[in-house]
C-alpha cells in the first residue's frame, strides 16, 4: 500500500528537481533540511540557520530527524526524511493495530488481518496526509497496546517510559494522547481493586520522561496563536460520512459549526467500524458491561479526551449547541482540539474486534466482512492521498536562476519577512514559503521562517534591514520588481523573473 501511494522521488528526495512539495509539507521539508545540515548544539533541536527556532515547532519530526542528522554526510544534497515518515506511518499502522489487539487478549491470524485492514482504512488516519507527523497514528495504537499489557505486568513500564519520550519527539499532540492512555493504568487497577502503586510510579516516570525531554530539548517557553474551540470536534463528526464511497453522496463537506471548516474535527469512524460496533452489540452485548467495568479507567480517559475534543463551544451540525464561555488559558495551547478524539476511535475499533472475535468463527467472519467494508469504503480517501503524493507542482519562482545564487550566498534575506506579510496576503506567504523551500536545498542562514510557535515571536523590522548595507556574502531577495523596493537599489541588484535579487 505504501509503495502504491507514494512515488520513489517523494520518498527519496534530492535537490534540483523541477517540482516542489506544497502546503505544510513544504514547511516540514525546510525544517528538516536546515536541521540535518546544521551542526550539533544545545538545545539539540534548535535550528541555527532558521533563527534558532525549535525543530519541533516546525513539525520536523525530531524522532526521525535526530538519527538522520547523524547520517547526513552519507545522504544526497537536498535530502529530508518527510517522505520516509509517511511510508513508516503506513507500514506501522496495521502492525500497531495487531499489537493492540493482541494486548487486549485476541490472537489468531484472521482477527489480526481484520484489524490491520480496518486500522489502515481509518478515515482520520488517511486524511491527515497533509501533515506528516500527525500521520503517526501508530503511536496511539502502540500506547493502547501498552495499556493492556501494563495491566497484566509492570515490566512493560521499561518500554512505556522511553516510548512516551519517543511519542513526544514525533508530535506533542500524539504524546498527550499516549500519556492519557498510559496514565490511566493505575486508575483502572485502582477501580478493579488491584494493586496500583507500581503502576502509579510507572505513570509518573512516563510523565517525567516527557517533561524531561521537553525541558532538555527546548520545548518550554513557546507560545502559539491560541484559539481553543476553533478547530473542535462536532457532535456529528463520528457519523458524518464525508469522503465515504458508499455514503459520501449524502454530504458535500466536513460538518462545521465554528466557521473554521471542520477539518481538524474530521472524525468519521468509517462504515465498516460502525457495522462492527453494531454487530458487536447484537452478537456479544452481554460482554459489554463487564468489559466497561473492567476498563473503567480507560473509559473515563476516553470520555475526558472526547470532552477536550468538543471544547467549550460544542457544535451540533452547523450550530453551536452550547457555549461555556472563555476556556482556561492552558487550553489555548490545544487549538486543534478535535484531534483528541482519535484515541476514542481506535479504542472503539479494538473493542469491536474483541467483542466479535470472542464469539468464535462466526464473529471472526463478521469482523472480516466489516474490515473489508471499511477498506472498500475508504477508497476515495486513499485515492485523494495518492493524487496528493503524485502532484508535481512546478516552481513559480525562477528556480534555475536562483539556485546558483543561493548556493554561493553566505546568508539569505527575504523581503518582506514573514512577520511583515499581512495574514490576509496568502499569495505573498505562499511565495515566501516557496523561496524558503528552494533555498533549503543548500541551507544558509535565513532572516525569516514560518513557525506555528516561537519562544520569541519575530517582529517586522524590514525597514531597518533595507536601510542597512548588504553584509559580505548576503543575498537579498524581494518579492517585487526593483521599483517596488526602495531599499533594493544599487549596482548589485537585478531582476530575476518578477523578483529582485541583490548581492
Amino acid at each position: 500500500m505504501a509503495i502504491h501511494l507514494f512515488g520513489l522521488d517523494f520518498v527519496w528526495p534530492r535537490s534540483g528537481l523541477d517540482w516542489r512539495p506544497v502546503g505544510d509539507a513544504a514547511q516540514h521539508v525546510i525544517a528538516q533540511r536546515h536541521f540535518l545540515a546544521g551542526g550539533w548544539s544545545w538545545p539539540p533541536l534548535d535550528v541555527a540557520t532558521l533563527g534558532n527556532v525549535n525543530l519541533a515547532f516546525l513539525d520536523g519530526i525530531p524522532a526521525l530527524a535526530l538519527p538522520l542528522k547523524a547520517l547526513h554526510p552519507l545522504l544526497p544534497e537536498g535530502f529530508h526524511g518527510i517522505g520516509q515518515f509517511y511510508v513508516l506511518a503506513w507500514v506501522l499502522q496495521p502492525v500497531a493495530a495487531v499489537w493492540a489487539l493482541r494486548g487486549a487478549g485476541i490472537r489468531g491470524f484472521w482477527p489480526g488481518i481484520a484489524v490491520a485492514l480496518m486500522a489502515s482504512a481509518m478515515p482520520a488516519f488517511i486524511m491527515r496526509y497533509g501533515h506528516a507527523a500527525l500521520c503517526g497514528h501508530f503511536v496511539i495504537l502502540v500506547s493502547l497496546g501498552l495499556y493492556f499489557r501494563l495491566l497484566e505486568s509492570p515490566r512493560w513500564w521499561a518500554i512505556a517510559v522511553p516510548w512516551q519520550a519517543v511519542a513526544l519527539l514525533i508530535h506533542p499532540y500524539l504524546a498527550l494522547m499516549s500519556l492519557a492512555l498510559l496514565a490511566v493504568v493505575p486508575l483502572t487497577l485502582l477501580l478493579r481493586g488491584d494493586r496500583f502503586l507500581r503502576a502509579g510510579i510507572g505513570a509518573a516516570l512516563a510523565l517525567a520522561a516527557m517533561i524531561g525531554v521537553m525541558a532538555g530539548f527546548g520545548y518550554f517557553g513557546a507560545s502559539g496563536d491560541g484559539g481553543y474551540g476553533q478547530y473542535a470536534l462536532n457532535l456529528l463528526s463520528p457519523v458524518w460520512p464525508f469522503r465515504s464511497l458508499l455514503l459520501g453522496g449524502w454530504v458535500s463537506a466536513e460538518v462545521d459549526a465554528t466557521g473554521h471548516g471542520g477539518w481538524e474535527g474530521y472524525n468519521w469512524l468509517g462504515l465498516g467500524l460502525w457495522a462492527a460496533l453494531i454487530a458487536g452489540v447484537f452478537v456479544a452485548r452481554q460482554r459489554i458491561a463487564p468489559a466497561l467495568r473492567d476498563h473503567l479507567g480507560l473509559v473515563l480517559a476516553l470520555l475526558g479526551l472526547t470532552a477536550l475534543a468538543l471544547s467549550f463551544r460544542i457544535g451540533l451540525g452547523d450550530r453551536i449547541l452550547l457555549d461555556l464561555g472563555p476556556a482556561p488559558g492552558v487550553l489555548e495551547q490545544f487549538r486543534a482540539s478535535g484531534r483528541f478524539f482519535w484515541p476514542v476511535g481506535y479504542a472503539l475499533m479494538i473493542g469491536a474486534a474483541v467483542l466479535l472475535a470472542g464469539r468464535g468463527a462466526r464473529g471472526v467472519a463478521i469482523l472480516l466482512a466489516c474490515a473489508l467494508l471499511q477498506f472498500v469504503d475508504a477508497a476515495p480517501m486513499r485515492e485523494g492521498l495518492r493524487l496528493w503524493a503524485a502532484q508535481r507542482a512546478p516552481w513559480t519562482v525562477p528556480a534555475d536562476e536562483l539556485r546558483p545564487l543561493f548556493r554561493e550566498a553566505r546568508s539569505i534575506t527575504l523581503l518582506p519577512s514573514w512577520a511583515c506579510i499581512p495574514p490576509s496576503d496568502d499569495a505573498a506567504r505562499i511565495r515566501t514559503l516557496e523561496l524558503l523551500l528552494l533555498a533549503s536545498e543548500t541551507p544558509r542562514p535565513m532572516n525569516t521562517m514560518y513557525a506555528a510557535r516561537w519562544r520569541t515571536p519575530p517582529r517586522c523590522n524590514d525597514a531597518a534591514v533595507m536601510a542597512s548595507p548588504l553584509a559580505p556574502g548576503e543575498l537579498r531577495v524581494g518579492l517585487a520588481a526593483r521599483e517596488g523596493f526602495a531599499g533594493l537599489s544599487g549596482s548589485g541588484c537585478r531582476a530575476a523573473g518578477d523578483l529582485t535579487v541583490c548581492r
